[in-house]
């Protein structure tokens, strides 16, 4: 009971939420907890203003994630999924945009930008930061990266994630509740974005 009515007045302080999200997970992450990731898309479309929510899953192997692509197919349903598995890419639902990616770097990410650019025979002098912006796989650039046992991070969407908030729990994705989702969306809003100012 006390639970719920904690949730309650979280809900009611969030005012100025982040229009897009991002998950950094593990491949234990989402074997010990893969119903979270549908939870956490339940928990953020009843909050209004978040517009995407990306997860990653950090795997140079997508066979690892492969067990669980069905349930992740079931995001479909609540919302529109776009399904980033090593090179396949799937589409499902509509609602709000809910990415989910395994086995794709950063580094990897911006490499194959590079090599677009350089294959379509532009000058190294008359390349820009809105050229490469432009040839990512991924463009959106989350407010907010939430990381879930402990305070490291992975290489995905390095580029993008250069303004972004960090958000670091101790708690594991397997006992992440929604007051610990709440919480962050709190803390959120009361920072101060600088945007590298």
């Amino acid at each position: 009971m006390i639970h719920r009515i904690y949730e309650y007045l979280l809900m009611r302080e969030i005012n100025k939420p982040p229009r897009e999200i991002c998950f950094m997970l593990t491949v234990e992450d989402l074997r010990s907890a893969p119903h979270r990731i549908s939870e956490v898309v339940a928990w953020a479309d009843d909050v209004a203003g978040i517009e995407v929510l990306t997860f990653y899953i950090d795997s140079d192997e997508s066979r690892c994630v492969a067990p669980y692509i069905d349930r992740l197919k079931e995001i479909g349903a609540i919302a529109h999924l776009h399904l980033h598995i090593g090179d396949e890419y799937q589409e499902f639902g509509s609602g709000m945009t809910v990415m989910v990616v395994a086995g794709k770097s950063g580094r990897e990410e911006i490499t194959e930008s590079i090599r677009r650019i350089a294959a379509e025979g532009v000058d190294p002098c008359d390349v820009t930061e809105e050229m490469i912006e432009s040839h990512l796989t991924f463009r959106s650039a989350p407010d907010l990266i939430i990381k879930t046992g402990g305070s490291h991070l992975t290489d995905f969407l390095i580029w993008q994630s250069v303004y972004s908030e960090l958000f670091f729990l101790d708690v594991n994705w397997e006992f992440f509740r929604k007051t610990d989702f709440l919480r962050a969306l709190r803390d959120f809003q009361s920072r101060a974005r600088r945007f590298g100012a």
